[in-house]
């Protein structure tokens, strides 16, 4: 099967595992948050920064201090998509607000559900009475849409959606390994050119899937679609991310049996039906990273407190191999001042490399904090992009910080450190962590400095500068 198509603002094609991903800055629609029935906590202001699109930051100064990391925004979204496999009541603790969410939130309450976002809790039970929801009763606008693909198709046995002409910040986005999943648990896929409709009348029938790739998405497709499939199914190759286990664990306190949590086989066997849960959010390995890539790179003592830390050996080494002082303790991560000193192997005539590739590897939504980080280090390092194509091509902004960056190719950048670095206005493309590494290059260099296109970063971590703000940075959203 090869489809384009384009739904919830997002155009979707085959691409495979080292497609370009490229971005353009979309306007944000928040009518939707008003007056809908049965939506209650949902603020249109979570998504404020939307309007206030650039970020002056004022950099060269320690950033010390203490800081909670928030709720993942990868593990809760599949969570709620997943609510509606049961009509009872779930709960999801430690849940950001976030654009996302309070999209799909508003669907549910079209369809009648009682969905509550209250702080960091939020609540949801659906009726059991809905067998059929209309396909502009679907959020538009968010890439994480494709999540609700098995739960609706177990709730009312059909899912359809129409081609759309507005494109994604991803531009292309590849939806192929969902419906390939799909139709392994005997699902119907047709597409006319106009519209896709998918079927499943009769119930999910258990399957064996080998990815492709290790797609986090296709795996959180195929967990929702197995858990209630007749007889047994296996994923080979899944994505076995911490947000990908804690998402496994969720559905098992809502009475799945899933085996092979956090490895890359996952065997689960399917159940008549799941009951309601509370549950609460892992923290965002990704922004804890960032977090201490900000007070590594700053020279600043910064206490980064979060459960998480367990699952972050492998990233936080490579923090260190750069010359960053970072620590896991018991109650997360800490930094100190810098050697910025890269470290060198018994091979002299070997780079040092940051590699970013599927987990358990190091994570490509963290190098561009890292490279970022890494402008005033004192050596050469190759970061290597070994998922996206394209991924890197932002780097050429830090060169208006006076930082030496090479790209060698699409998936590889030679950093080579400098002292002599200089404050600078800067152009961020529309990807959340890009936004990220370019701010973490600014706090590092004396003098203001503006990140233009900043308000990505509201889409995973709303509360991101109010945090910073609360530790004393000089860093504040303009229009």
């Amino acid at each position: 099967m090869d489809i384009a198509v384009a739904w919830c603002g997002v155009a979707f094609q085959a691409a495979g595992p080292m497609s370009i991903r490229r971005r353009s800055p979309f306007p944000m629609d928040t009518k939707w948050l008003k007056g809908a029935s049965g939506l209650h906590g949902v603020d249109p202001d979570a998504i404020r920064e939307a309007r206030m699109t650039h970020l002056k930051v004022t950099g060269g100064k320690p950033i010390s201090g203490s800081v909670t990391v928030s709720g993942n925004k990868n593990a809760l979204l599949p969570m709620v998509c997943a609510s509606l496999l049961t009509n009872d009541l779930i709960t999801v603790s430690n849940a950001p607000k976030l654009s996302d969410i309070a999209k799909i939130s508003h669907m549910f309450a079209q369809i009648g559900s009682t969905v509550s976002h209250d702080g960091a809790t939020f609540t949801v039970q659906h009726r059991a009475d809905v067998d059929n929801i209309a396909p502009e009763a679907l959020p538009t606008g968010i890439r994480s849409a494709v999540l609700l693909f098995a739960p609706v198709l177990h709730k009312t046995g059909r899912f359809e959606f129409s081609q759309d002409a507005k494109g994604c910040a991803l531009g292309v986005r590849e939806i192929d390994p969902h419906l390939e999943v799909l139709e392994k648990f005997g699902c119907g896929v047709a597409y006319n050119g106009t519209s896709c409709v998918l079927t499943c009348p009769d119930g999910f029938i258990g399957a064996d899937v080998w990815q492709d790739y290790q797609s986090v998405t296709a795996t959180e497709t195929f967990l929702m679609a197995a858990v209630m499939a007749k007889g047994k199914s296996r994923m080979i190759n899944a994505a076995c991310e911490p947000h990908v286990k804690y998402f496994c664990l969720f559905l098992n306190e809502m009475g799945a049996k899933i085996t092979g949590l956090g490895t890359s086989i996952l065997e689960v066997e399917g159940v008549d039906v799941l009951h309601g849960v509370d549950f609460r959010t892992p923290d965002d390995h990704h922004e804890a990273a960032t977090y201490a890539a900000i007070g590594a790179a700053t020279g600043g003592v910064l206490r980064v407190v979060t459960d998480i830390a367990p699952e972050m050996v492998l990233i936080v080494r490579q923090f260190q191999k750069i010359g960053l002082n970072i620590k896991i303790t018991d109650t997360g991560l800490i930094t100190g001042p810098s050697s910025f000193i890269v470290e060198k192997g018994f091979t002299p005539e070997i780079v040092t490399k940051v590699e970013a590739a599927p987990w358990p590897y190091f994570p490509a939504d963290i190098l561009p904090q890292i490279i970022g980080a890494s402008i005033r280090c004192k050596g050469e390092i190759l970061f290597w992009n070994k998922i996206y194509e394209g991924a890197l091509f932002w780097t050429s902004e830090l060169q208006k910080f006076g930082a030496t960056a090479h790209l060698s190719d699409p998936h590889r950048l030679m950093i080579i450190g400098t002292q002599t670095l200089r404050p600078a206005v800067v152009e961020a493309p529309y990807i959340i962590r890009v936004v990220l590494g370019l701010l973490i290059a600014a706090l590092q260099i004396d003098g203001e400095s503006l990140v233009r296109n900043a308000e990505p970063i509201s889409r995973a971590h709303p509360d991101f500068i109010e945090k910073l703000q609360g530790l004393g940075v000089r860093i504040a959203w303009i229009a």
